[in-house]
């Protein structure tokens, strides 16, 4: 196994990737050189070049730093790279980048959480909250915290909060002292080759947990493993061991109580929709529960929440009237994420209009949910229909955005070049008009749909005297 306090020069094939991202932020605050390659710049990669991280776009064997003593690399990265495929015959270490997870968490009490969705959002209010209250902890997180704008941070205590991805089996490298499950609805079957080899990946995730640990799952997977003993959680469902309850809707968010080991934390608040949330708050509020953390530091804690980049999140809000122009950028990309998006829409934002723009992720994705996609996005008044984000895989002849808008039955649906949309928006909502009028613009997706945040926030803020942006 690769000692990495011997190895000071790092180079990272996918760096721009979130997981990759928070790793390269780990190495150089070890004092670590790090540098990498990306297929295109992104808002995560721009950071890290200010944060002094060389990092090129071109795939060039010449660019690789000559005194490289370790390349690390994403699944997401092509084989046929010129630069892996150099790098794998150069003798150069090569490690995917979660056996680097795993060695730097081998020896660290490990709270890691996985599931299908609801998995970064979790792990970042654990993180948060032990950092907000001052128990503390090293943070490796899937998306970028809306209150200190990372994926990663560092503290002196010998503990990690590590989202366990599902995706090429990575969470199989991490050994849990506390593990929190959310979902397991049916995705990366392209890895797995069906629904029961998933679920039997969430099994072997639970089996190799560390001694004296502790299981936490969402109640409505509980049944799924009736032989692991484990604490479950949900959104009101009293038969759960932690469930929040008194709950009401309020200012775009809830406030409730939380059930508990035997006690109720009263008076708790979280200015974030959607059910799902408040049930993640609910795990994150297990966990810290668990480690000691004390009621008043969990209820201020939960209060500043901020949310996670892309994940429910206000991009702009014209501050005309209680009714009026928001738009939101949400990272859902699989339908029951969808589902969960939209519905705490409907509920959070009634008689509001609401039109998506939707970017399907990976054209096997596409193939294998089209109908489910066009159930979830026809709950919408109207649709806009991006081309399919590849990612890492090639073209499936006679798969494309049309299987979804075939399927869509009351929305109204257009299929657009992504560069088009800014312009068909302006026409949409034009003028000052636009800023009175209840109506919600989403942009929603794992591709580079959050290319259009910019251009369509600079639009809002344009046609606004008085705009308020939620950071």
């Amino acid at each position: 196994m690769v000692n990495l306090n011997n190895i000071q020069n790092i180079y990272m094939l996918g760096i721009g990737g979130i997981g990759m991202s928070a790793l390269a932020r780990y190495f150089v605050q070890k004092g670590k050189t790090v540098s990498g390659y990306d297929l295109n710049p992104s808002s995560i990669t721009r950071a890290l070049e200010e944060e002094g991280i060389a990092i090129h776009y071109e795939d060039n064997i010449s660019l690789i730093p000559e005194h490289t003593e370790l390349t690390v690399y994403t699944p997401a990265v092509p084989s046929l790279l010129n630069e892996y495929r150099y790098i794998e015959s150069s003798g150069i270490p090569l490690l995917k980048r979660s056996d680097v997870l795993e060695i730097i968490t081998r020896d660290m009490f490990t709270i890691a959480v996985a599931g299908t969705h609801g998995k970064t959002t979790i792990t970042t209010m654990i993180a948060h909250i032990l950092r907000d209250s001052g128990y503390g902890c090293n943070a490796f997180l899937g998306g970028i915290s809306s209150n200190y704008n990372t994926n990663y941070w560092s503290n002196d205590k010998k503990l990690a909060v590590v989202e366990a991805d599902e995706y090429d089996k990575s969470f199989l490298k991490l050994k849990a002292n506390i593990a929190v499950i959310s979902s397991m609805d049916a995705d990366h079957l392209e890895i797995y080759g069906g629904e029961k080899e998933m679920k039997q990946g969430f099994r072997d995730f639970i089996e190799q947990m560390k001694e004296k640990s502790l299981l936490i799952l969402n109640k409505n997977i509980h049944s799924e493993f009736p032989d692991k003993p484990a604490i479950t959680y949900s959104a009101g469902n009293l038969e759960s061991d932690v469930y929040a309850c008194n709950i009401t809707r309020a200012n775009g968010g809830f406030y409730f109580d939380v059930h508990v080991k035997g006690i109720e934390i009263k008076g708790l608040q979280l200015y974030m929709p959607g059910t799902h949330n408040l049930s993640n708050m609910t795990a994150a509020i297990a966990v810290a529960v668990e480690l000691g953390v004390g009621e008043e530091e969990i209820k201020q804690a939960v209060a500043g929440f901020k949310g996670v980049k892309r994940r429910f999140e206000y991009v702009f809000r014209s501050p005309v009237s209680d009714r009026t122009l928001i738009y939101i950028d949400d990272y859902a990309h699989h339908p029951e994420e969808l589902k969960a998006f939209i519905e705490g829409l409907r509920n959070g934002f009634p008689g509001y209009r609401m039109l998506g723009i939707f970017q399907p992720h990976l054209f096997s994705r596409t193939r294998d949910y089209a109908e489910g996609f066009a159930k979830e996005l026809d709950k919408l008044d109207e649709v806009i229909l991006l081309p399919v984000y590849p990612a890492r895989e090639l073209p499936i002849e006679g798969v494309g955005s049309h299987l979804i808008q075939q399927k869509i039955k009351s929305a109204h649906v257009l299929i657009m070049e992504k560069e088009k949309v800014p312009d068909y928006i302006s026409k949409r909502l034009p003028g000052e008009d636009a800023l009175h009028t209840p109506f919600l613009v989403l942009t929603i997706g794992a591709g580079n749909i959050e290319t259009l945040r910019e251009p369509l926030k600079t639009y809002f803020e344009t046609i606004s005297e008085n705009t308020v942006m939620l950071a």
